[in-house]
């Protein structure tokens, strides 16, 4: 059956219905209010706005082009397109229409907690932080912006930027959620720079240079399963490799806390998850811990777990895979501190990252010079800083109480240096014509906050 004149009358005031709606999505310049220092990184804002823009000029064009097919459609009196075929084609654009309201409101739930009086300028810190996690000398990739907010629960996630959205185009951006329960202490770094280490991850393609290493594992005499499990879970691994790296014992402290969970859940093997067991997980980034900063504290920390979490009590064969893991441990650890992934040309993550200057001793060093002199911990950089103040925390020189004013303090400062240093940069090339990425004196490192 033809286009009748209703069903072609009814389809084009729905077109015209979705225009005006989607004309109503604002860019979130002009509809959400924060303060400066809360705001994104002009990069962040910038390619979020960029993305949107594209998909609604895309969607435009689209209603545009079925607005032209009905009008043909229906002017010709020997068409053959009937009202089925019309509502099915105007069905497709509303689902688009709904996959833009879909990003829309991805970037909308990031972005609204800024107005969040505190919170929204700790947010702006944490992005400082997580793109400080992230950067790696050797320009060996372009870091992405990455954006931060909370929700509930205890873990972390990341959508990593470069990656699919929903209903098309690649996210421009890293988007990490954070647990609210960690704001603030300096287990949120455990958390944060976990996540960071995914994005890191991708981009140096780690996982694919370390899976062909532990796939030769399992045909070297060992225990084939064993290894086949190590391979599973090599992503996360590689995140919490990233976060020990980063941040040192606040890693493995940070993720302590996240997999205390009752005893059921800490030794649950999931052949779907990624995940490592709780149980054994810990173990691990006390291994790793130990082979990048040597120092009694892992012992320490290792046998503490263990107090909470004895092995007797399971069935003997969980216990017996639990011990063939764990046996196997120091071989993988191994091959993580020494692998040189193609990327880093010849360079480990260990070196790259540098964790020859955050040893504990040194660390514990740090804490006791910004002791006496606390405006030389703001020109620090934001993970050594974490890194400091989780040495501090794991040795019992700084109390809870004081770590979550001082970490507030320190958020606040980094997020408003950085807006200080932009609209500084903004202004000289206004004033001067001199071209973005010019260094500068930073206005805001000469403001310390005490």
């Amino acid at each position: 059956m033809a286009i009748g004149a209703y069903a072609g009358w009814m389809l084009a005031q729905e077109a015209r219905s979705l225009l005006t709606r989607l004309a109503r999505l604002e860019p979130f310049a002009l509809i959400e209010p924060t303060v400066l220092a809360a705001a994104l990184m002009p990069s962040a804002q910038s390619a979020i706005e960029s993305q949107l823009v594209q998909g609604r000029r895309e969607l435009r064009r689209m209603v545009a082009q079925f607005q032209w097919w009905l009008r043909r459609e229906q002017a010709d009196g020997a068409s053959m397109a009937t009202a089925a075929e019309a509502q099915r084609r105007f069905t497709f654009l509303r689902l688009k229409f709904n996959a833009a309201l879909t990003q829309f409101d991805l970037f909308n739930e990031v972005i609204t907690q800024r107005s969040e009086h505190k919170t929204g300028v700790w947010l702006a810190g944490l992005d400082i932080v997580a793109a400080d996690a992230l950067a790696l000398p050797g320009n060996v990739y372009q870091a992405p912006p990455v954006v931060c907010y909370l929700d509930r629960g205890p873990g972390a996630a990341i959508r990593r930027a470069r990656t699919r959205l929903p209903g098309g185009g690649d996210n421009p951006v890293a988007i990490i959620r954070l647990p609210r329960e960690r704001m603030i202490g300096s287990s949120i770094a455990s958390s944060l720079v976990h996540e960071v280490g995914h994005q890191g991850a991708a981009l140096l393609d780690l996982v694919a240079s370390l899976r062909p290493m532990l796939q030769a594992m399992q045909h070297g005499g060992g225990a084939v399963h064993v290894w086949q499990l190590w391979e599973r879970w090599i992503s996360e691994i590689v995140a919490d490799f990233w976060s020990l790296a980063r941040v040192g014992v606040a890693a493995t402290l940070g993720l302590i806390g996240v997999v205390s969970l009752p005893r059921v859940f800490v030794f649950r093997l999931n052949i779907d998850d990624p995940h490592p067991v709780p149980w054994l997980r810990v173990r691990l980034s006390c291994a790793m811990g130990r082979a990048l900063y040597p120092h009694p504290q892992w012992d320490r920390l290792e046998q503490l777990w263990l107090a909470y979490y004895p092995l007797a009590g399971l069935p003997l064969g969980q216990q017996r895979l639990l011990e063939q893991l764990q046996t196997s441990m120091a071989a993988l650890v191994g091959l993580l501190v020494q692998h040189r992934p193609p990327a880093l040309r010849g360079v480990s993550l260990a070196e790259a990252m540098a964790v020859h200057a955050r040893q504990p001793a040194m660390l514990a060093n740090l804490f006791r010079c910004w002791n006496l002199v606390p405006g030389q911990m703001y020109q620090a950089t934001p993970t050594l800083v974490f890194a400091v103040l989780g040495q501090a925390r794991a040795s019992g020189g700084l109390s809870p109480e004081d770590e979550s004013e001082l970490l507030g303090r320190l958020l606040t400062h980094w997020a408003l240096r950085s807006t200080l240093d932009t609209s500084e940069l903004c202004a000289d090339v206004v004033r001067h014509g001199r071209q973005p990425g010019r260094t500068l004196p930073p206005l805001a490192s000469r403001l310390i906050i005490h």
